[in-house]
């Protein structure tokens, strides 16, 4: 089977993990309103489950490094399907809280792998742009899922959405089984790994950088649908379309950086990502109340925002290869950080009503996330790598 078909059955799989991570964004008013529950509390579902994923993706990287690829992703795509068909039938709040903390535990251990799998089916200088494209997975999430969820949850309800989920769980669990080969197996993860990850100065930035640029997006995305009613008044169609404007940059951002991440290195194109972030907030927060120029933060934002990911992941798979796999599974982790961190302080500012607040911290987020970046200019092996 071409490699190809495996890589697309990897992003697929990294897209219904993307629409599992962020779907309570996309509805959450719904949820608030479905659940009798405060927005605050319905935002706690983004928390609860980003800190999870944050212990569980480098513990489950340690405990699964010796089991075939093709059984495990696809056993961790099934158990996302059944937490989601359960989350559709769940009778209150604690009942959904606990589905979702249950299955995103296991779900954890999914983006780091199929990374490290990307990197293992293909020739080796092919490793950064195929470890992109598997990425893309999370663009389309943001792209074309969460504006789905979240017109979905408007017009038939939060409930239908989820069971629609549990669905494409399925599919993309059938997808990994059908078209990755067996016998995929990384390199076992040991206690040691860990300590030589901590030694790898390059490592240690990247993964810093991941945490923080994460942390000030998620302040403003987990509350993006209650920040533009209380900003502008506007209703689900038009939150709706503001994410589909987010997802479809995204998208379009991580198809440029796999095209030229091999003509100008991913340092460069990593600084153009988090620039791109950078300058989408500050228009955002900038346009607070204006409607057409929020939401040209959100176009330039949404560049950025999948790319500089897609980036970070290519940098560490090549910054260590040998410690790709616990690299990678520490970044993962560094963006639930970051998404729990983020949502907590969004949280924290919205029910005092500082919604300025939001846009400001987020910008002093990405802008400490661009000085440490710096740092990481002269690293041997951030520089220039051509595709072959």
């Amino acid at each position: 089977m071409p490699p190809r078909f495996a890589l697309t059955a990897l992003m697929l799989g990294n897209f219904a993990i993307g629409v599992a991570v962020l779907a309570p964004a996309g509805m959450l008013l719904e949820l608030s309103g479905g659940l009798e529950v405060s927005v605050r509390d319905a935002g706690f579902l983004i928390t609860a489950g980003a800190v999870v994923l944050c212990f569980g993706s480098p513990i489950t990287a340690w405990l699964t490094s010796r089991i075939d690829r093709r059984r495990l992703l696809a056993v961790t795509l099934f158990v996302l399907a059944a937490g989601h068909l359960a989350s559709a039938f769940a009778p209150d709040y604690f009942t959904l809280l606990a589905a979702r903390v249950l299955m995103l535990a296991v779900g954890a251990l999914y983006t780091p792998q199929a990374a490290g799998t990307a990197a293992l089916i293909v020739p080796a200088e092919r490793r950064a742009s195929a470890i992109t494209y598997v990425f893309l997975g999370w663009s389309l999430a943001t792209a074309i899922g969460i504006p789905i969820i979240s017109l979905l949850a408007a017009k038939v309800g939060w409930r239908e959405t989820y069971a629609v989920l549990g669905a494409l769980g399925l599919i993309a669990a059938a997808l990994l089984a059908l078209y990755l080969p067996s016998g995929l197996n990384g390199a076992p993860v040991s206690l040691a790994t860990w300590g030589a990850v901590g030694r790898n100065r390059l490592i240690v930035l990247l993964l810093a950088i991941t945490a923080i640029q994460t942390s000030g997006q998620f302040a403003i995305i987990t509350y993006m649908s209650p920040l533009l009613l209380q900003l502008t008044g506007a209703g689900a169609e038009t939150t709706s379309l503001f994410f589909a404007i987010f997802g479809v940059a995204g998208f379009v951002g991580n198809v440029l950086a796999t095209r030229i991440v091999g003509a100008i290195g991913a340092f460069k194109t990593s600084a153009l990502s988090l620039g791109s972030v950078f300058a989408g907030l500050l228009i955002w927060v900038l346009g607070e109340g204006a409607l057409a120029m929020m939401g040209a933060g959100v176009l330039f934002w949404g560049l950025g925002f999948a790319a500089a990911n897609s980036m970070q992941q290519a940098r560490l798979a090549t910054a260590a290869p040998a410690l790709a796999s616990a690299s990678i599974a520490l970044n993962t982790s560094g963006i639930y950080v970051g998404q729990a961190v983020g949502s907590y302080l969004g949280g924290f500012l919205i029910v005092r009503e500082m919604f300025t607040a939001m846009g400001w911290t987020a910008v002093g987020f990405l802008l400490a996330a661009l000085v440490i970046l710096a740092f990481t200019r002269g690293a041997p092996h951030a520089r220039r790598r051509r595709e072959v």
